[in-house]
């Protein structure tokens, strides 16, 4: 059996394993695994010690991500451009390397959108998948992001992952959020409910909305977007393109099943209702 796993904390509530089990079962790999394991900062770097010659790969979420980085023997550019690892392929040679796809997947989620370039894109929060996001926008935008977030600290936080990623940013206070709302493309990286305030002020005709969160769905602000024609992606998109990315390179197969992924994922959740 060639095994696979998500690794995190909290971890219950975690998509991957049905998400990865229905692309295994579509490309016929039924000597394959995918488990969930509840592994915090401190227990990390035994349970990584202990894979064997049948582990093929790993998903990392919080509060992995970079706590896994100094056990790996290799990052990629786009893992090292966020210091953020959410996938690691275990090499039939015994080698660990650390990739993100959370950073081509929210590329991918929109290029899928017809999303493929914008002037200008607003990010709403300053956390962890802010700096993701960031880094996709690194790809398609080709002016200013504005950054709305609650603290100086954030802010200037933000200002340099912008420096590092070469993208250029502007922050502004948390309570202006509206403001941001016209931009062609906004990435809500907030904790649900957080964003609620703003359903009031979606624009007519707005935009892109990529809300990254999927339970509870839709948000407030996601909700009104739609009833105002805006186009509208949410956390299962990301779900789905990051875990296409993660098969792939886990598997070797070139091409992972992307509708049978989003399927099962869209069960999952109704089935959570």
């Amino acid at each position: 059996m060639i095994r696979a796993a998500v690794l995190g904390s909290p971890i219950e509530h975690s998509l991957s394993p049905v998400l990865h089990r229905a692309a295994y079962q579509e490309l016929g790999l039924v000597d394959w695994s995918y488990d969930r394991f509840e592994i915090d900062e401190a227990a990390l770097p035994q349970f990584v010690a202990g894979l064997g010659p049948e582990w093929a790969g790993l998903s990392l979420t919080m509060p992995l991500k970079r706590a896994i980085i100094p056990l790996l023997d290799a990052i990629s550019d786009t893992a090292a451009s966020v210091e953020a690892v959410n996938t690691v392929v275990l090499t039939k040679d015994g080698r660990r390397l650390g990739d993100n796809t959370d950073i081509p997947g929210i590329v991918s989620a929109l290029h899928e959108r017809g999303v493929d370039k914008v002037e200008n894109a607003t990010i709403l929060g300053a956390g962890a998948t802010a700096s993701s996001a960031l880094a996709a926008l690194a790809r398609i935008c080709s002016g200013e992001v504005t950054v709305y977030v609650r603290s100086r600290a954030r802010a200037d936080e933000m200002q340099e992952w912008g420096e590092r990623l070469g993208v250029a940013v502007r922050t502004a206070d948390w309570t202006d959020a509206a403001d941001g709302l016209g931009a062609p493309l906004v990435i809500a990286t907030t904790p649900a409910s957080a964003t609620d305030w703003l359903a009031a002020d979606v624009p007519a005709g707005p935009g892109t909305l990529f809300d990254v969160l999927y339970d509870p769905w839709p948000t407030a602000l996601a909700a009104a977007w739609q009833q105002r024609d805006g186009r509208l992606l949410g956390g299962l998109d990301l779900l789905v393109h990051q875990a296409v990315l993660q098969v792939e390179q886990m598997t070797g197969r070139h091409t992972a099943p992307l509708a049978a992924i989003r399927a099962a994922g869209e069960a999952a959740l109704r089935a959570r209702h």
